[in-house]
């Protein structure tokens, strides 16, 4: 088999060099800084980050989602609560999450604990997406389940699409909405030149994400 050995594949790290007093008091003031700098960049989907969860067994296992918001609390997605990662945030809301901003080489590491958003957060958000990722929801009630086949999941989008075909309102499954992730903490990864990166961290050490006391630590590369 002809294949790149990935040792081989080496890029220089070669990013602007992150200093204590370049850091904002909160991790999400922070977090906005950067995801706003790197969305400028034009990096595609900056908002794509991989979450990872707990599995029943104990095992880990992560998957890449799309953020849909975030404030001084953390962050917000959505997905269908019944998938396998609704299902391990049911038994163990804790969770990791990371922003891989390569083309900048930057990263963003977080930890925290997912709770489920409100009925009308969840409400108000489905009825912003695009028709066809409404009929979508309904289409992938069993998501993360075994499927025969494609023909199966056409057919059954295709079932949903005649059930709202008039052009009226469709209603959120009661199975999909979205999570509110709420961050204890949060670092910073700049890369630099040979591997010496800049880390910082930040761990809520009293109180809420929102308005607790954080502190803040360089970490070694």
């Amino acid at each position: 088999m002809n294949h790149s050995e990935p040792a081989e594949l080496r890029q220089p790290y070669e990013g602007a060099p992150l200093r204590r007093a370049d850091m904002a008091a909160h991790p999400m003031e922070q977090f906005h800084t950067w995801f706003t700098q790197a969305h400028t960049a034009g990096l595609a989907e900056p908002n794509a980050m991989v979450v990872a969860t707990v599995e029943p067994d104990g095992a880990p296992r992560a998957r890449t989602v799309l953020l849909k918001g975030y404030d001084r609390s953390g962050l917000r997605f959505f997905t269908n609560y019944g998938s396998r990662k609704g299902r391990a945030l049911a038994d163990e809301p804790r969770l990791a999450a990371v922003f891989p901003w390569h083309a900048v080489r930057r990263q963003v590491l977080l930890r925290g604990r997912g709770e489920r958003l409100t009925d009308a957060e969840n409400d108000a958000y489905f009825h912003t997406r695009p028709r066809g990722s409404q009929i979508g929801a309904w289409a992938s009630e069993r998501q993360s389940d075994r499927v025969a086949d494609r023909g199966e999941l056409d057919a059954l989008y295709a079932e949903f699409d005649a059930v709202w075909s008039g052009g009226e309102e469709i209603p959120r499954p009661a199975y999909w909405g979205g999570y509110r992730v709420l961050v204890d903490e949060v670092e910073f990864w700049q890369g630099r030149a040979d591997r010496m990166h800049d880390r910082f961290s930040y761990t809520l050490a009293t109180g809420g994400p929102e308005d607790g006391v954080w502190e803040l630590d360089r970490l070694a590369p």
